[in-house]
């Protein structure tokens, strides 16, 4: 199994609107590719969190052929709504994993 980790620290004043759109439009547009099979969103314990909480959001797919068709055919779209919904008051970067 692979698994497509976006960590993301988000801005406190966003953090509310952000998290509604995280569950309301963006997870089920991410599931909507038929690319990933299952999600999982955790928030991560102790960091600091003064200038916001921080997530990770992990999406599940069985290959590496689609996280790369997800790569090639969505993954632009996919950021760039989160830009236009938020500007540069949250910061994502995004790893992969395989499951052993």
């Amino acid at each position: 199994m692979i698994i497509y980790n976006i960590t993301i620290k988000v801005a406190t004043g966003i953090h509310p609107q952000w998290m509604h759109w995280m569950r309301e439009v963006q997870i089920p547009a991410m599931m909507e590719t038929g690319l990933f099979h299952d999600y999982r969103m955790c928030r991560l314990l102790e960091q600091d969190d003064s200038e916001g909480p921080t997530y990770a959001i992990q999406y599940f797919t069985d290959s590496m052929e689609n996280y790369n068709t997800f790569m090639a055919e969505h993954s632009g779209t996919m950021r760039q709504r989160g830009y236009e919904m938020f500007g540069d008051q949250f910061i994502a970067f995004g790893t992969v994993m395989q499951a052993i």
